[in-house]
């Protein structure tokens, strides 16, 4: 795990540098660059297989140029098919990708298996690619020359001025985090999971290489085949994820993913050390007994970390400020503080369970989309949509039958948070409904001309591209890489997530439970109260902090300065917190500010 840096075009060295040396704390163990006129070609090394310093990148190979950030899990077995064309001298899995892309050329990252942000360059053409599922991140901006790096605080640089992007304020109030390619600062964008750019003679194109609804579905109609398949790619999954050379561990909840991922591991024969969260004086949040459990039944090695409000209030604006731009996920302060622990115990690699809810239909909300869904198909619903629209409400269960009604989009994320009316009533300015929607009309183009029909897929769909990619998997890479450590999410393996894909959709839902498939995989290897224990997430006390700290006020402060919303409006809706009222809002509003502080105001 690394991070990459580059520069297509003229460039000053010194500042080239500075702003390499921001991306440290992604790969500390070795800097590396490759230097000539309008090339600049960088790495941060972050060691985790073959250690030895010929693996050090850039990688050169002929007129080829390989910055290379991630984790190619069957590069052993590409290196075997590869190896009589190729003279490897390397140990590790980053030579592998020159020689797949001297045999298939850019069609060579089909070929790859796990998480990667890619920069080859060969001679003149630059080619930057971001593995399928979106679990590394990769940035871009192009002025007078052709920027990329891994996080954003090393291109921010390079801008003569900056602005905020509209499009991303706008989606992220929507979907939680901004939808690609937007960032929040102008000029620069990212790319989608599952694409790649092509950079020649100055101009560049970004393409699709990859799309889980190239799929087709309902290949598999049998519950026990289905299942067969689905448990041997999982559990191959995570065994490929357990090949490192340095010290693993696994995050540990009370809930079934963490304990099907470390129940895999042990049965490969490695122990993991696992961790839990904890919240001083906030049972309802914690986990740590449930966890307990589990590990006393796994027979697992458990340490639990207890977070304080002092500690998340301390640490909330390193976190956010590590995140670059605004991403809506409390989360992401305890998981950080969580990550410090883990570093400091001196692991590298750490097992998640990301990707498990939307692939096997984890989220209540679900079913209940299912059943709303059906309410299209009344014949006899104009007076309903009459009665919707004159009785507006605030509330989210008014806003999905509204759009029943309305034969509009029902299901736009399991994180929308702002509707289009809301952010019509709080903000300075117009906001129409269905507005949002085109921040999704790709992703549902793409749907609509795809062979799947059923909704359920598009929630998968969706949400795995941008809820997870674009949220949890952000969230997740900045806070792990801040404390230079290397996640890995077994769930989100191309091939299990395509095979999800391939089933008749029903199996995942016909019989209303949550997990359902995933529950009966496991059911021989977990007992009753791991399976059916209630969900809680990555729940935390962020709202009880942040009213009791005061730190609410500063979004008055920064509104004050901005106008970007109605006082009277926003009071309201701020008097909400110590309710517990539209916590999500709040802290979006909360993250933003920070935002808006150190860039705009």
């Amino acid at each position: 795990m690394c991070a990459i840096f580059g520069i297509v075009g003229e460039y000053d060295e010194a500042k080239a540098k500075r702003a390499l040396a921001l991306l440290s704390h992604r790969g500390p163990d070795y800097c590396g660059i490759t230097q000539k006129t309008n090339l600049f070609f960088a790495h941060q090394r972050l060691s985790i297989l073959d250690e030895n310093a010929r693996s050090h990148q850039p990688i050169k190979h002929e007129n080829i140029l390989l910055s290379f950030n991630g984790e190619i899990y069957n590069f052993k077995e590409l290196k075997q098919e590869l190896s009589s064309e190729f003279n490897f001298k390397t140990q590790g899995d980053s030579e592998v990708i020159i020689a797949a892309y001297l045999k298939w050329g850019a069609d060579f990252a089909l070929h790859l298996r796990g998480m990667f942000a890619i920069a080859l360059m060969d001679a003149d053409t630059l080619y930057l690619f971001r593995d399928r599922l979106g679990k590394k991140p990769l940035f871009f901006m192009h002025q007078d020359s052709f920027i990329f790096a891994s996080e954003i605080k090393a291109l921010t640089p390079f801008l003569n001025k900056t602005q905020m992007n509209e499009d991303a304020l706008m989606s992220y109030l929507s979907f939680l985090a901004p939808t690609a390619p937007n960032t929040f600062f102008k000029g620069i964008n990212k790319l989608a999971s599952g694409e790649y750019l092509v950079l020649k003679n100055g101009q560049y194109e970004v393409k699709r290489y990859f799309d889980l609804l190239d799929t087709n579905p309902s290949i598999i109609t049998d519950r026990d085949e289905a299942l067969y398949t689905l448990e041997s790619l999982l559990k191959e999954s995570i065994t490929m994820r357990l090949d490192a050379d340095q010290p693993m561990a696994s995050l540990l909840s009370g809930g079934i993913d963490s304990a099907t991922i470390n129940y895999y591991a042990k049965h490969s024969g490695v122990n993991l050390q696992t961790y839990t969260l904890g919240y001083e004086n906030f049972a309802k949040y914690d986990e740590r007994q449930n966890a307990k459990e589990t590990a006393d039944f796994l027979s697992l090695s458990n340490i639990d970390v207890e977070i304080t409000q002092d500690d998340f209030i301390d640490a909330s604006d390193k976190v956010l400020d590590s995140l670059d731009e605004p991403l809506n996920d409390p989360a992401s302060v305890p998981l950080y503080l969580l990550f410090d622990r883990i570093k400091r115990d001196g692991y590298k690699v750490v097992l998640s369970g990301e990707g498990s809810d939307e692939l096997f239909l984890g989220y209540r909300q679900y079913f209940e989309f299912l059943d709303i869904e059906q309410m299209s198909k009344l014949s006899n619903k104009n007076w309903l949509k009459k009665y919707f629209r004159s009785n507006y409400s605030q509330n989210r269960e008014w806003e999905y039958y509204k759009r029943i009604f309305d034969d509009t989009l029902l299901f736009r994320t399991s994180g929308e948070t702002f509707t289009d009316l809301q952010k019509n009533a709080l903000m300075k300015r117009n906001v129409k409904d269905n507005q949002a929607l085109k921040y999704l009309k790709t992703y549902r183009d793409r749907f609509e001309a795809s062979p799947h029909t059923d909704e359920s897929i598009w929630y998968s769909y969706i949400d795995l591209n941008h809820f997870q990619a674009e949220q949890f998997l952000t969230k997740l890479d900045r806070v792990s890489m801040a404390h230079s450590i290397e996640s890995r999410t077994p769930f989100l393996d191309h091939k299990l997530a395509s095979a999800v894909f391939s089933l008749d959709p029903k199996l995942r839902y016909e019989d209303g439970v949550t997990k359902s498939l995933l529950k009966q995989i496991m059911k021989p290897h977990l007992n009753e109260k791991i399976l059916n224990r209630k969900k809680k997430g990555f729940s935390n006390p962020y709202m009880e902090y942040l009213v009791d700290s005061k730190k609410l006020e500063l979004i008055k402060e920064v509104n004050q300065q901005t106008g970007m919303f109605k006082p009277k409006e926003l009071d309201e809706l701020l008097n909400s917190a110590s309710t517990g009222g539209f916590k999500q809002h709040i802290w979006g509003l909360y993250v933003l500010s920070v935002w808006l502080k150190k860039w705009i105001v």
